[in-house]
């Protein structure tokens, strides 16, 4: 899951009207809170899963603490806060009362202050009643919208169908949400006051967001390197680049810039070893290759096409077309597998003509490959399964959608390097981490520089991290971060 947003999206994925009282507190819509009590679980799955232990106390605690000067009515028991194992930098909340934040999000964070303006941003969309839809959902009918709607893979009984249907509506709907620039001012002044009224170093907001723009402007260096794209739930907003400033000119008006909370110290003890970029249990980008250690898969992604790493399924795109990779367990021929998927696509809303799966091996596998015409008003879009034989009891899939009369090929590589990778290899796999280190005699920027886990740009993503400057001089005793590789969770 990766990469960045560039700002503290809030991705509301429902109207929230707000009463309030006459005292000037807000009680949350009844529906709202039920809405989002159902849909939880089941966001947070695809998100990534939830974080649990001391990490995810902190941050609830964090968030309760700040959440107490909201004029919600019960902030307490109204407001929920999740941390999300997710490699996106982001965090963004629903009206019913629940705030999600990503693990990526806190290793840009220098303090609790940061993390208090964080969650306020939030918890402000929830109490100013921000939550709208700003257009309409359109079903899109183009190449790339008709993926968005047939993404629904039937999976035998693994539930999996049902869930990537869901979860690509909800995709959708997300989308389509923004705030407005004076909306997003407004929860950055309110979160300022929040954080100033709990004790905080109000320097905790310019932090952040300075720090978001260091990411955004790294990863512009970045782009085409990666073949890492963003998930749509993570690209709801742009980050504005006066939003720093004017949060600058707001701790200033506050008159205790510089006083009250920071908590450094607390909060990198509380983001050692926490992981960065993708969680090797749910399958790393690197480069152009997907690799799943558990699961011994690996294939490579044709030049200039980006993939996503969802929960369910991985995503590609790129020219000439789009795709999505995943599977499950089934009983059955491969013939019966591509049917199913195919029901799950259309979800019995488009009658497809699917000419008989043609028969191959590919890298020792047994491999069925199929493809359909779909007729869409911005015309023909042939849509292709290509369907593995695993095991006898599990199977995956690529789903391909191209303009009419290109079927496989421009996936062709792609499909041809899917294949089993030795427990050596799978062994190798090792996650990134949060290593807080403290500066001794004879660091320097370049040294601690070269331990950064990367082949590319170690540098720049070490001053970056640590808001740091190229001719910057560190002190013994001064404590920075650093990204080293780990060990697996049991």
């Amino acid at each position: 899951m990766r990469r960045s947003v560039f700002l503290l999206a809030a991705a509301s994925v429902i109207v929230a009207p707000v009463a309030g009282s006459a005292q000037g507190q807000r009680y949350l819509n009844p529906r709202d809170v039920a809405e989002a009590q159902r849909q939880h679980a089941e966001l947070v799955q695809e998100l990534g899963g939830a974080e649990t232990g001391p990490r995810a106390t902190y941050v609830e605690q964090v968030g309760r603490r700040v959440g107490a000067f909201t004029g919600i009515v019960n902030p307490g028991q109204a407001l929920h806060f999740t941390l999300l194992n997710s490699a996106v930098e982001n965090a963004m909340s629903v009206p019913g009362g629940y705030v999600y934040v990503t693990r990526q999000l806190l290793t840009l964070m220098d303090d609790e202050s940061q993390l208090a303006f964080a969650l306020g941003h939030e918890t402000a969309h929830i109490a100013a009643n921000h939550a709208e839809l700003r257009e309409q959902y359109a079903r899109q009918t183009n190449i790339y919208g008709v993926l968005g709607q047939i993404v629904g893979a039937v999976l035998g009984n693994s539930g999996f169908g049902g869930m990537m249907s869901q979860s690509a509506q909800q995709a959708s709907r997300m989308r389509t949400l923004s705030f407005s620039r004076d909306q997003e001012y407004q929860a950055d002044a309110l979160s300022m006051r929040y954080i100033t009224q709990a004790g905080y170093d109000p320097a905790g907001g310019p932090g952040i967001l300075a720090a978001l723009t260091r990411a955004s402007s790294l990863e512009a260096r970045l782009q085409g390197r990666t073949n890492r794209q963003t998930p749509e739930w993570a690209s709801t907003h742009p980050l504005s680049e006066n939003r720093t400033q004017r949060a600058f000119a707001e701790a200033r008006q506050t008159g205790r810039l510089g006083t009250g909370v920071r908590n450094r110290d607390l909060y990198l003890n509380q983001i050692e070893g926490i992981f960065v970029d993708d969680d090797p249990a749910q399958g790393i980008i690197d480069g152009a290759t997907f690799t799943h250690p558990d699961l011994r898969i690996q294939f490579r992604v044709p030049p200039g096409y980006l993939m996503s790493n969802g929960t369910y399924a991985v995503t590609i795109s790129g020219s000439a077309g789009k795709a999505i990779f995943s599977g499950g367990r089934f009983d059955g021929p491969l013939e019966s597998y591509i049917m199913r998927v195919f029901q799950g696509l259309t979800r019995g809303q488009i009658q497809l003509n699917v000419p008989p799966p043609q028969r191959t091996m590919i890298n020792g596998m047994p491999v069925a490959i199929t493809t359909a015409r779909v007729n869409t008003s911005s015309g023909i879009v042939d849509a292709s399964v290509v369907a593995y034989q695993w095991d006898p009891q599990r199977m995956y899939h690529f789903v391909m959608l191209t303009p009419g009369g290109y079927g496989i090929q421009p996936f062709l590589p792609m499909i041809n390097s899917l294949r089993r990778i030795t427990p050596t290899e799978a062994a190798a796999i090792r996650p990134r981490i949060i290593h807080v280190h403290t500066v001794v005699p004879g660091d320097t920027i370049q040294s601690l520089a070269s331990r950064m886990a990367y082949r590319d740009y170690p540098l720049d993503r070490f001053l970056s991290l640590n808001g740091l400057a190229p001719n910057g001089v560190l002190r013994p005793g001064q404590k920075v971060k650093l990204i080293v590789y780990g060990t697996r969770r049991a």
